[in-house]
Formats: C-alpha cells, structure tokens, sequence
C-alpha cells in the first residue's frame, strides 16, 4: 500500500510539471508543437540506436522536424513527447520515455541557459518548494545564476586522463560517468560549457574557437537533466558532420542512417536560433525526491 500511494504522489507531481512547463512556455510566447513519431530515418548520430519498425523508425528526439519549423518561419517551438533508444535501461534510463524540447530563433545557448534557469525556477515555484529543494538527502539552493565551468577544466582537476586523450582512446563516456558526473556539486546546479565541436555534430562552433561548440549540459543533484546548444545553421558543414557520425556508426559494426535530406535542404533558412532537450522524468525524480526513473513512471517495462 506504500507504495502505490507513493507512486500516486509522484505521478501527481509529474503531472503538475508538465502543467506548469504549458504555462511558462504559453506565457514567454512560445507554441506547443507536435511532429511525427514514426520517420523515415533518425538523425545519424554514432551513439544513439533507434527502434525500427515496419519500414520506418521511432523517433529518438523530435529535434529534426522541430528545426525544420524554424527554418519554415517559426520562431518560438516547445513540444513534450515520447522518444524511443534501444539499449537504455538504468537508474536514469528508459528505453521509452518523456522528453521536453524547445528552440527559439535569434538566440543562443547562452540564452538558453538564462531560460532553463527560469523555468526551473518557476516549477518549483509551482510546486510551492521554493528556492531550496530536498533531493538525496540534500538540499539544492536554487538561487540563481548558476555556475558555469567548462568540460576541459573539469578534466583538468577531476580526471585521470586529459580530455583529449580520453576523445582520442574512446575513454570520455566512462571518463564522465566514473570520474566526473561523481565529483559535480550536489547542492548547486551547475552548467557544463565549451564542449569538444567532435562532441557535437549539431552546434554551432565557438567563434574564438571552431574546435569548441556553444553546448551545454545542465545538471542538478548530480543528474545530467539537459542537453542545449546554439543550432548549427551551415547545411554543407552539418552535411560532413553527419557524414562523419555515419562512419563512426560502420566503424562500431552499426548500420549507418539515411541522410536527412529534407532537414539538409531547408537548413539554410534556419536563423540563428538555439534549443534544448531536458528528461521530463528525471525532471519528475528531482522534484519528488525519487531515486529510480521507474518511480515517476506509470509503468515501465519491468512492470508490464
């Protein structure tokens, strides 16, 4: 009986999340968007697996369609939609889940960041926690702005290994998970900028410095919540990038994607813009103090 009633609270505060999400976006102009599930093909990117079925394949991010709207002349989008990844299943992972995604046009990633901090602000507003919010037997202050440290420095103090070595081994993602992600602070949010531009096939360079993108990542509580960057708006460079993540993807024994040509075709009428992609259900884990993704789920496969 516990835990059913737990799981009535929790899903009672995922779904108060997404109310408020509605109403902070309708309130800063943005339109709510829906883009198809099934598609032809996903973004080639070397360490996303999408499910295929019957022709075509699950959508593992609504990115691609939602950028072909900037470029058709939309100018504020946010969406809140399933997307599906083989091959993840954890504490923070599901292979079916909830992801939020918006994007605006005359921005960047540093706008982005100003805006996560405000919507995250504004949830726990919302779900009356205030600026100081309990979380793994912590409390995260809330109180913005939050620090931003680039990747570099954090491999600098923290890691065994320099981070160009650790991209030139294959040794960044268990370098992160073991060495990083372990050391980030628990009661501060914190933004991770300056990433490798091999890192991120989809942003755009640094303008003082081409081999590094305008990323970021958001982490709270120790939990990687978002991913945003200023949009690469260059259909030729996008073109090689994507190529590039292809034979990555041969190179590991996967099948390579096809080209999204139609994305490719209208990119040059995209503007500067920027977006972001945060974990509805991780969202979900940190403002009801959840330890598994499976708590703020109504069923997971483990339950069916």
């Amino acid at each position: 009986m516990k835990e059913i009633l737990r799981k009535k609270q929790t899903l009672q505060i995922r779904s108060e999340i997404c109310k408020a999400i509605r109403e902070f976006f309708t309130a800063n102009d943005y339109i709510e968007v829906e883009t198809p599930y099934l598609v032809p093909a996903p973004m080639p990117e070397a360490h996303i697996e999408a499910f295929k079925t019957d022709g075509y394949y699950l959508h593992t991010s609504p990115e691609l369609c939602m950028k072909r709207l900037l470029c058709s002349g939309y100018e504020r989008i946010f969406q809140i939609c399933r997307v599906f990844r083989k091959d993840e299943k954890g504490r923070y992972h599901l292979p079916e889940f909830t992801m939020l995604e918006w994007y605006r046009t005359r921005s960047d990633y540093n706008d982005l960041m100003n805006e996560c901090e405000q919507l995250i602000t504004w949830l726990s507003n919302r779900l009356n926690k205030g600026v100081k919010l309990k979380f793994k037997h912590s409390l995260i202050d809330l109180k913005t702005p939050w620090d931003r440290v680039s990747l570099n420095e954090l491999f600098q103090n923290h890691a065994s290994i320099p981070l160009s070595e650790a991209l030139k081994k294959e040794k960044y993602e268990i370098t992160m998970i073991d060495e990083i992600e372990p050391i980030l602070p628990v009661t501060r949010p914190v933004f991770i900028v300056d990433y490798p531009s091999e890192l991120s096939p989809l942003a755009k360079p640094k303008e003082d410095n081409q081999e590094l993108a305008e990323r970021f990542e958001l982490y709270i509580g120790g939990i990687e919540l978002a991913n945003g960057f200023s949009e690469l708006n260059d259909p030729e460079e996008q073109r090689k990038r994507l190529e590039r993540e292809n034979h990555k993807r041969s190179a590991q024994g996967k099948k390579p994607y096809l080209m999204p040509e139609a994305f490719l075709n209208e990119l040059s009428f995209m503007p500067p813009s920027a977006g972001v992609a945060m974990g509805i259900d991780r969202l979900a884990m940190l403002f009801s103090d959840s330890s598994s993704i499976e708590d703020v789920v109504s069923f997971s496969h483990t339950f069916i």
